[in-house]
């Protein structure tokens, strides 16, 4: 090795007193070979002296055998930590052991490479090793704990359920560097509950609790360090996934869901707590998904599309001389590597390996490499990872990128065996460059989206400062009329005025003059450019300082145009996405966003949604169920727009979304109130809570729209009587108006994502007078004797939407008794038209020659009063036929099943329903009042004011 630089000298001068200031003992224990050894790591490594000088005892058992024997060394690291972790009964001191123990391993092996010449494949293996035993101890030691203070969880017959524990990338190939993270999945083989505890607990939600005390254990920085920084974002579903999924989970994602890259990253995982059988039956099941039994061709475009990503990554982060993402880097080597496995594995077995020098060699066995490609790409590998390790020795810090700093630069280059930086730079370039060339012959570049570049004209008017006379005649050379042009010029005056005043970076500006020449020329496309960029600019105005969202759409051209599509197909999504821009990752994937999920599906999907955030964490818990209905109420208008879903659909999944919300609202509310004050006690040994919500008007009639509110009454079992046993007990009244209050408060509390409904609680007996929440004999009671017409005929459009299943029965029973009790036509249709002449009084907001959709002669309010009208006159006729729907749609068809309407008329009625509702959805999504010039629609309106005056007799209503 050539001599040390006097730069080093200094550096381990400066650690080297400290050492001896701090541990004088110790040092004078030392021989002088021990002493210059120890110097000269304290010039290589801040790490080593760190450690040393906070236990210096650790320089007693650095063994100068160079021929150490490893596989002995790696062997002793579990059960030396099993012994440690004995008497170990806290948590701190789990965390504790676990730092220092790595701390003293990683010591030794930054003294083998750094000083001893050991390959950096016993780094590799050694650095693994550590990680798996440092896992898998705490594991076992926290699922003991767990199953002592919550029951161990089980299968069916009994037999205790392990969590097997997927170490992914660098962790699974046992390739790990000196300071990775770790990327790890957590699975188990049976859904079961617990036995053995207080109470049952299901396996998913105990799994869920170990996974996150091990992540802690490992990830949490306490005063001995940290043992790893832990990724957990491979997991089925990414960061919005459960922490710990069931092996029927896992295989029904992969089936479904499962990705290329997801795949690439499958090709290293390794189980790191061999649980026999389990383990078995694990790969078995992966398999299939990483190694295709036919040739996949189509894997070398993904991959094509994934390197591009990560270099589009580097260039958003500004990333320079990157040894693992940079062109010819770490990446490209692995890529190389995989791109067989994942085109051949299937079919042939020898590529079905984790350790990237396995790998290579098995394509070379192939035919798939010649002997000197796969030579070059292993030495260049091994020099490449060598540099890595060494990089993170330094300081114990997870980097990549050379230095730029003289010490580090000097370090590298000596402990490289070069003499200067420019040496060791030059023959590193020229290794990267060998790796890139190769790589670029078998995977090649991307055809990036912004490589098809926009026309040459939108460059120069966004980088040219036009005042709008300027603008306009260079807009109206682009085929514009003097209208559009003048909005554009407007709206993008405006917006280059306001730019200047946010606090945006370099890189945010560059991605900004990236992004706008392209978002001009497609905005200049559209029939209203002007009122597309003005929906478009108070979106941009709210991420130009955010540079992952510029670059998201700079570099993804895909998610621009379904971004343009949405705003300009609707200004309520438009005004969404500028108010929550984390929606923006929704346009990353069309086939999800275009498509929403099976109505059945929403209470399920939201449950798994939560469960990434701590049930105690109230905040994040009312966010999250915000961020739920956004992305989904995206989904569901992105579907709606592009003609997915039709209007009844449309209506059906904001109905279900929103009941999937009011349900877990109720759940979080239930939980947070009975831990504090328990529960009724005659409920205390049932299942049920005596409690239910009524869903009334558009959420009852299953006719939600965009924005509507929620009209809500809160009912409960009758008799309830005594008090809560909690530690704070309430009477049982007390109890559920506190669950009420709760409810309201989670619903109307403003996160950073806004309210999650506005809620109407008016039409509760009595009105804002009455009860908070109604025992069901009080509700009956008013509803049969005090109640109105007007809410007899809201009650129409009523249903119990959240109860146990004896509150449903009875308030069904207590609907249809109301609904189907006689009354007097004639008295029945002079209250309806009062109150119809009353609503439209004052609310109709129609001028002259306009058409009110709701309110106007002819309108939706009108067709529902008819339908109410049909089951309040005729209902004590059909009891079991007109009581039995709250949506309009099936009123009609109810009635024209008992002989009541006409099958034209009905026809006739509901097409009219159908074409007000759908031209409403429009002017809705567009954020416009619901008029229209008053002639349109009237063929429908003449169908509704016939009906209304055969059935009501009030044969002026519609001049």
């Amino acid at each position: 090795m050539v001599d040390m630089p006097s730069l080093l000298k200094t550096q381990a001068d400066k650690h080297w007193s400290r050492f001896e200031e701090g541990a004088a003992e110790v040092v004078a224990s030392l021989s002088e070979p021990r002493r210059a050894q120890l110097h000269t790591l304290f010039a290589c490594s801040d790490f080593a002296a760190d450690s040393l000088c906070r236990q210096p005892e650790l320089a007693l058992e650095l063994d100068d055998e160079r021929d150490l024997h490893n596989a002995n060394r790696a062997d002793r690291y579990q059960p030396e930590l099993a012994l440690l972790l004995a008497g170990v009964n806290d948590e701190p001191g789990l965390q504790r052991v676990l730092r220092r123990f790595r701390r003293r391993e990683l010591l030794l092996i930054a003294w083998r490479e750094m000083l001893l010449g050991a390959a950096v494949e016993e780094s590799f293996t050694h650095i693994s090793a550590l990680a798996d035993a440092l896992i898998v101890a705490a594991y076992r030691w926290w699922y003991q704990r767990q199953c002592a203070e919550l029951g161990t969880p089980t299968d069916a017959e009994g037999n205790a359920v392990p969590m097997l524990i997927l170490g992914m990338g660098k962790l699974g190939g046992r390739e790990l560097n000196f300071s990775s993270d770790i990327d790890l999945i957590f699975t188990f083989s049976h859904n079961g509950v617990t036995r053995g505890g207080r109470r049952e607990l299901a396996n998913q939600q105990f799994f869920i609790r170990l996974g996150q005390k091990l992540v802690n254990s490992l990830h949490q920085t306490t005063v001995d360090g940290q043992v790893y920084r832990v990724d957990m974002r491979l997991r089925p579903f990414g960061e919005s996934g459960p922490l710990a999924v069931s092996f029927a989970a896992m295989e029904d994602y992969y089936q479904h869901h499962g990705r290329t890259w997801e795949r690439y990253a499958m090709v290293k995982a390794r189980i790191l707590n061999d649980e026999g059988e389990y383990t078995a039956e694990l790969r078995a099941m992966l398999k299939p998904f990483v190694f295709r039994r036919y040739i996949d061709f189509g894997v070398i475009d993904s991959l094509r599309q994934m390197k591009a990503m990560i270099a589009a990554e580097v260039r958003r982060k500004g990333l320079q001389d990157n040894i693992k993402l940079g062109a010819g880097g770490i990446r490209e080597v692995e890529f190389i590597a995989q791109v067989f496995q994942l085109i051949r594995g299937g079919r042939e077995p020898e590529l079905q390996v984790r350790h990237l020098p396995d790998a290579l060699a098995a394509a070379h066995q192939s035919g798939a490499l010649t002997a000197t490609e796969a030579g070059q790409l292993h030495q260049s590998y091994r020099l490449l990872r060598r540099v890595e390790n060494f990089l993170q020795a330094f300081d114990d810090q997870q980097t990549q990128t050379l230095p730029q700093d003289e010490l580090n630069r000097s370090r590298l280059a000596w402990l490289m065996g070069h003499d200067s930086w420019d040496g060791f730079y030059q023959a590193l370039r020229q290794a990267m460059d060998g790796v890139h060339q190769q790589f670029g012959g078998l995977i090649g570049d991307s055809t990036e989206a912004e490589d098809e570049g926009a026309a040459q004209i939108w460059f120069d008017l966004w980088q040219t400062e036009l005042d709008e006379s300027e603008l306009l005649p260079v807009l109206q050379e682009q085929g514009m009329d003097e209208d559009k042009a003048l909005r554009l010029a407007r709206a993008l005056n405006t917006f280059k005025e306001e730019c200047p005043r946010r606090a945006m970076g370099p890189q945010g500006r560059q991605a900004l003059e990236k992004l706008m020449p392209v978002l001009l020329d497609k905005v200049s496309q559209s029939d209203t450019p002007g009122i597309l960029f003005a929906r478009l600019q108070k979106l941009l105005l709210q991420i130009v300082t955010r540079t992952a969202y510029l670059q998201l759409l700079v570099e993804n051209a895909g998610a621009l145009t379904q971004l343009i599509r949405l705003c300009e197909s609707s200004s309520l999504v438009a005004e969404q996405l500028a108010r929550y821009p984390i929606l923006l990752d929704e346009l990353l994937v069309p086939q999800v966003l275009y498509k929403p999920m099976p109505l059945d599906a929403y209470k399920d999907e939201l449950r798994q949604f939560l469960l990434r955030v701590p049930e105690e964490d109230v905040e994040q818990q009312m966010e999250a169920l915000r961020q739920f209905k956004q992305i989904h109420l995206l989904r569901i208008a992105a579907a709606d727009i592009a003609g997915a879903l039709p209007l009844m659909k449309v209506s059906d999944h904001l109905t279900w979304l929103a009941e999937a919300i009011v349900e877990e609202v109720v759940n979080q509310a239930w939980a947070q109130i009975s831990a504090r004050h328990g529960v009724p006690e005659t409920l205390a040994d049932s299942p049920r809570r005596g409690f239910g919500v009524v869903a009334y008007g558009k959420l009852g009639g299953i006719e939600l729209a965009y924005s509507s509110d929620l009209d809500l009454v809160f009912v409960q079992e009758a008799g309830l009587k005594g008090q809560t046993n909690g530690n704070k007990p309430l009477d049982v009244r007390q109890f559920y108006l506190r669950l009420a209050q709760r409810i309201i408060h989670l619903f109307s509390t403003r996160t950073p994502s806004g309210v999650l409904y506005e809620l109407d609680m008016r039409l509760r007996p009595s009105g804002e007078s009455g009860l908070m929440v109604s025992p069901l004999d009080a509700y009956q009671h008013y509803l049969q004797s005090e109640a109105w017409i007007w809410e007899h005929q809201a009650l129409v459009r009523s249903r119990l939407i959240v109860g146990d299943a004896v509150l449903h029965q009875e308030f069904e029973l207590i609907r249809r008794e109301t609904l189907s009790a006689t009354r007097d036509h004639i008295a029945l249709a002079e209250e309806v038209v009062k109150m119809r002449e009353k609503m439209r009084t004052h609310l109709s907001k129609a001028g002259p020659g306009e058409f009110h959709l709701k309110q106007s002669a002819g309108g939706l309010v009108d067709i529902e009063f008819l339908t109410q009208y049909l089951v309040l006159a005729h209902g004590h006729e059909h009891p079991e036929a007109l009581t039995r729907w709250s949506d309009n749609i099936r009123i009609l068809e109810s009635a024209v099943e008992v002989g009541l309407l006409e099958e034209d008329e009905a026809l006739r009625l509901r097409t009219a329903y159908c074409a007000i509702r759908d031209r409403g959805h429009r002017l809705s999504l567009s954020d416009k009042p619901g008029l229209l010039p008053d002639t349109e629609l009237t063929q429908e309106r003449d169908w509704v004011v016939a009906s209304w005056n055969k059935w009501l007799q009030q044969t002026g209503i519609g001049d």
